[in-house]
């Protein structure tokens, strides 16, 4: 298979890669991750993950790269990562007792072969009281997650009443998915 990078610094996709028994390397390229005017938000995450697949190859070329983008969807508006506490709030309590989707864009290249994807799951929060999310908030910080939350840490635990998909596409990469595309490959 040779070398195989991973374009991202989350540690919930170096987890997933690690537990995969994927041996990988990790490098980051700086990518402007905005994205087209009027380009359906399903679209998104692809469309980045095969921006960060291009930026990567150009550092790199006898590799496969692996690059992945996830979003959460609420009635097809993005709901991206907080800028601080408040909007973290606001984002769960946009979320709380509905069903978002959880898009994740995965681009494997190697060469001039690519695999693209989405992978979509659907997610059914609780209600939540102000007191679980204010909690969550303060303990758990998740600022760096697209929709304020993480499904393996206490937010998900108590609050996420089931899903529809693949459990490790909410974590950030559909893991099952990107093995089965690298054996193709």
């Amino acid at each position: 298979m040779g070398k195989i990078i991973l374009a991202s610094q989350s540690p919930r996709r170096k987890q997933l890669m690690e537990l995969a028994e994927i041996p990988f390397e990790i490098i980051i390229a700086d990518v402007d991750e905005t994205n087209p005017p009027g380009m359906p938000g399903e679209l998104v995450p692809a469309f980045l993950a095969k921006k960060k697949a291009d930026a990567i190859q150009h550092m790199v070329q006898d590799a496969t790269v692996i690059a992945a983008d996830t979003i959460v969807l609420l009635d097809h508006h993005i709901l991206g990562k907080p800028k601080d506490a408040a909007h973290a709030i606001e984002i769960l309590h946009q979320l709380s007792g509905r069903m978002h989707l959880v898009v994740t864009g995965v681009c494997i290249r190697k060469g001039d072969k690519d695999i693209t994807f989405s992978t979509v799951t659907e997610v059914y929060f609780r209600k939540l009281t102000d007191e679980q999310i204010q909690h969550y908030v303060a303990t758990y910080k998740p600022f760096d997650k697209a929709g304020a939350y993480a499904i393996q840490e206490w937010i998900g635990i108590i609050g996420i009443e089931k899903i529809n998909g693949d459990y490790y596409n909410v974590m950030g990469l559909p893991i099952g998915e990107v093995k089965r595309h690298l054996e193709e490959l």
